[in-house]
């Protein structure tokens, strides 16, 4: 269910003995993540875990080095 343009709520999941969760299909439509795909799960003790693809959070990865490369902060734009 999109809540406000952008933002979803899909429902929760199980988690297995394993500790593995079946991501819902719409995330998985909406995301575009299909079987295969690389994932990375970040954690925060205070707000919790994040999953999200690998090549989302590489291109940002990427951009924050090239600023810090170059010299440049958020103050500086």
């Amino acid at each position: 269910m999109e809540t406000t343009k952008g933002h979803y709520i899909f429902g929760t999941v199980k988690v297995g003995e394993r500790g593995q969760i079946i991501i819902p299909k719409e995330a998985r439509q909406v995301f575009d993540i299909k079987a295969g795909d690389t994932l990375i799960v970040l954690g925060d003790e205070k707000w919790g875990i994040a999953v999200t693809k690998a090549d989302v959070l590489e291109k940002h990865a990427y951009d924050v080095f090239k600023k810090i490369s170059e010299g440049q902060t958020d103050a500086d734009q």
